[in-house]
């Protein structure tokens, strides 16, 4: 995680983590799995760090996404995606 991320709190922190869920559900829709999983990842991590009370800041939309919605997809239970690179025969 990069360091600016690690600085953050109060109402910036919040707005990152809403920022980075909207970014993972664009690339979802754009169906970049890859790309919406490293983004959905950096979004959870900070998620995971907020208090009670700002987790109920973030709009339920969001957290139903982040927590169920796209844990169906990309949770541990699943099989882990495969290296992009194809090897040749």
């Amino acid at each position: 995680m990069a360091k600016q991320e690690n600085l953050l709190v109060g109402e910036e922190l919040i707005k990152e983590v809403c920022r980075r869920i909207r970014v993972a559900r664009s690339y979802w829709d754009a169906h970049n799995n890859p790309a919406c999983r490293g983004e959905r990842e950096k979004a959870l991590a900070l998620y995971n760090t907020l208090t009670k009370e700002q987790k109920d800041r973030i709009p339920q939309q969001l957290r139903v996404w982040l927590r169920y919605r796209s844990e169906k997809y990309f949770g541990a239970h699943r099989t882990p995606p495969k290296s992009s690179k194809r090897k040749s025969k």
